[in-house]
């Protein structure tokens, strides 16, 4: 009898190790989803720009296929390979960040120059009505994998850093909670966008009341300028996340003078009002940063697309 009581002892004091770390765990995950909300609204600006021009049919498949290849990123890619990083080299981690960063401001840049561009627009209606779907919604899903592994990279960072336990199987468990809700958060928003225009039709089609099928109406007409406002958003993202990993990035390593600069700003800025001092600092901050992403990205375009693409496109051919 006393070996089964002790027995007991022990599982009953597992089970209380087993329920602290599901706390601790879900405190961690807490934290870091707030800390990474920022560039999580990002990445829900920039999804929805992906299945623009596709029918109807192919909208939640395309989703769907950049979910999982978001979740790859996150779980099978990042997780392993920022813990390791952090464990064994964690100099490179800032490095390679700023690396990504300038990723997104060229991308971003790139975006603004065909804006301005008086054949943009005939390009991409000719890339739909020309090119093969299929081949075309490959490419669509794999531009967008590889623009969400940078954000996701940036995510499980700010992630990593906010979790304060030391022990690697919590960072671990950690890591894959906020990554997979994140996912599951994004690409259910994007879903939800992408398909209110067809939720509009059936409500303007189907509704009992007039208000309803008001409502339906409003939808449909409101989604077209919803979406164009995401591309915005989409693309100013890019520059002012791109912006500020680099210039954190740069502030880490020790060059401090831009960051000190946009800083003070944003302080200057928030001091200046009365209220709602907490948007201002991060309106001003994300303004300078965008502006120098922007600048950055415009100074890439030529590297990459004179240097960088062609000795990759030579590379490929042999």
């Amino acid at each position: 009898m006393s070996g089964l009581i002790a027995l007991l002892d022990d599982v009953a004091a597992i089970a209380k190790v087993a329920a602290a770390s599901v706390d601790d765990i879900a405190a961690a995950t807490a934290k870091a989803g707030a800390k990474a909300a920022g560039v999580v609204i990002d990445d829900a600006a920039v999804t929805p720009k992906y299945v623009h021009g596709f029918s109807a049919d192919r909208e939640l498949p395309i989703i769907w296929r950049i979910a999982l290849g978001s979740l790859k990123n996150k779980i099978i890619i990042l997780l392993p390979g920022l813990m390791l990083l952090n464990y064994f080299l964690p100099v490179v981690i800032t490095p390679l960040l700023m690396l990504g960063g300038a990723y997104l401001c060229f991308e971003g840049a790139e975006k603004v120059f065909h804006a301005f561009a008086p054949h943009a627009d005939h390009e991409v209606a000719e890339d739909m009505d020309t090119k093969d779907p299929a081949h075309l919604e490959e490419e669509k899903v794999a531009g967008a994998i590889k623009t969400d592994f940078i954000l996701s990279a940036e995510i499980m960072t700010i992630a990593l850093a906010t979790i304060e336990s030391t022990n690697p199987w919590m960072q671990g468990v950690t890591l894959a909670v906020v990554g997979t809700i994140i996912t599951v958060v994004v690409y259910g928003a994007v879903a939800l966008i992408v398909k209110m225009d067809d939720v509009g039709l059936r409500l303007a089609a189907t509704s009992r009341t007039g208000a309803g099928r008001a409502f339906g109406r409003g939808l449909v007409l409101g989604m077209p300028k919803l979406m164009a406002l995401l591309s915005f958003v989409g693309t100013a993202a890019m520059l002012w996340v791109g912006g500020n990993i680099v210039v954190h990035g740069m502030e880490v390593l020790g060059w401090p003078w831009l960051y000190d600069h946009i800083h003070h700003l944003a302080e200057a800025a928030a001091h200046a009002v009365p209220v709602a001092t907490g948007f201002v600092a991060w309106a001003v901050t994300a303004f300078f940063d965008g502006i120098f992403g922007l600048i950055l990205g415009l100074l890439l375009i030529p590297l990459a697309t004179r240097v960088i693409m062609p000795m990759f496109a030579k590379n490929a051919a042999h």
